[in-house]
């Protein structure tokens, strides 16, 4: 069948909205991130194994509360719970900056409360994905995911540099006020976003309706390769992030300003990938777009090793900046892939999967303490390589690569059946070759 092109989409004004509310947030998430362990070593003082307990606090609200925030967002209306979530965020922040203001932080205050906030991050990322197939037809979705994570890497690339630069000039008060303010002024988009009603499901007992989105998308023929390559990818990615920086330092000899440089390639590099996104989806077949990321995180991962045998900044530079074009065509296609397939009333249970697949980075980050430990940061990079090559094995062997374009829409769910865990009766066709 010959390759259907998908054309070009004005957006929704109700999805400019979302788009704004959505920069604003990532922004506040990036310099609160930034900004919470600057205070904490600097500010506090406080040694490596606070530092790392606090980062642990951070990063441990995308394992525990996806699949909540999942449950909750096929429950509620999204646009309500993104709000909430932003307001959250916006108190815990409100309290950091208060603490900071009369000096009464502390590090396990600092932890409970950036937890907090994280919380809200992890409930906007699951939720956001989940509506935006409500806002935008499904020719616009690539489009629509493209925006969204041209949004993110902005906010990546700049967010934690503004928070930095405003703890250091100004004290921490005024980059926590900038992080509520960015909240506030996302929870105000959503406000003002007309949502599309929901037909209502009936309630059933939550690890019941947790157990569904699981068996569906665990049963999907192309939901499960993908599920698993996010889980091998997270792993290896942070398997080579945790060395990068003392091995970039003891054996390129870098000092800090050129691994900031370096560093910055991978966000540099996202952003490419995200401007280039909606043309590449128009021009080449959906599967090979959905392939390309594995793959440029493989030829990322290799060109980095290579700097073992070739000590080159400018080389790890460039696997750098692979690791960030290439994976955020992954991030931006199977998004639109898993919006596709999933039935509505399923979105936000399988977007949580998709989110709490980034709890495997911390266990890439032990992995890379126990292997660098003992054998070197070498030695981590090259497990890195194979693990990024046993990702892009994963789903160039899978189904999702053979696909000419976006399935054809799911039926929507009866209200008499609404349990119906087959992928054949609550999916879209699985492939237009």
């Amino acid at each position: 069948m010959p390759r259907t092109p998908l054309p070009r989409t004005p957006m929704p004004r109700a999805f400019t909205r979302l788009a704004a509310a959505n920069l604003a947030a990532q922004s506040a998430e990036q310099i609160a991130l930034a900004a919470i362990p600057i205070v904490a070593v600097l500010g506090l003082g406080v040694g490596e194994g606070e530092a790392g307990l606090l980062q642990t606090a951070l990063t441990l609200p995308f394992l525990v509360a996806a699949i909540p925030a999942g449950l909750l967002a096929d429950r509620l209306p999204r646009r309500g719970l993104m709000a909430t979530a932003e307001l959250v965020r916006a108190a815990a922040l409100a309290v950091i900056l208060l603490l900071a203001a009369t000096g009464q932080a502390s590090w396990p205050l600092l932890a409970g409360l950036g937890f907090l906030s994280a919380c809200g991050t992890v409930v906007f990322s699951v939720a956001g994905p989940a509506l935006v197939p409500a806002l935008v037809p499904p020719a616009g979705l690539g489009a629509a995911n493209a925006r969204i994570e041209l949004a993110r890497t902005v906010a990546f690339a700049g967010g934690p540099a503004l928070g930095g630069a405003l703890v250091g000039w100004t004290g921490a008060a005024p980059a926590f006020g900038v992080a509520v303010a960015l909240s506030l002024a996302a929870a105000l988009a959503l406000a003002g976003l007309a949502e599309p009603a929901r037909p209502a499901a009936p309630r059933r007992h939550p690890a019941r309706e947790i157990r569904e989105g699981a068996a569906f998308a665990f049963r999907h023929p192309l939901l499960r390769p993908v599920l698993a390559t996010q889980i091998v990818f997270n792993t290896a990615f942070f398997l080579l992030l945790a060395v990068f920086v003392p091995y970039a330092a003891r054996h390129l000899h870098s000092d800090a300003a050129g691994i900031g440089v370096i560093l910055g390639l991978y966000g540099f590099g996202m952003m490419v990938g995200a401007l280039l996104a909606p043309a590449i989806l128009r021009r080449l077949r959906f599967g090979t777009v959905v392939g390309i990321g594995p793959l440029a995180g493989f030829a990322a991962s290799a060109t980095v090793a290579l700097t073992i045998l070739v000590p080159s900044p400018a080389l790890a530079g460039l696997g750098l900046f692979l690791l960030g074009a290439g994976p955020i065509l992954w991030v931006i296609s199977t998004t639109t892939l898993r919006q596709a397939v999933t039935p509505a009333d399923l979105l936000g249970r399988v977007s949580g999967l998709s989110v709490m697949t980034q709890g495997a980075r911390p266990l890439g980050a032990a992995l890379a303490a126990l292997v660098g430990g003992l054998a070197g940061a070498e030695a981590c990079l090259v497990l890195a390589v194979l693990a990024f090559g046993l990702q892009a094995l994963m789903i160039w062997t899978s189904p999702a690569v053979r696909l000419a374009a976006l399935p054809a829409g799911p039926p929507q769910p009866s209200p008499a059946s609404p349990s119906s865990l087959s992928p054949s009766s609550r999916s879209r066709q699985p492939c237009r070759m």
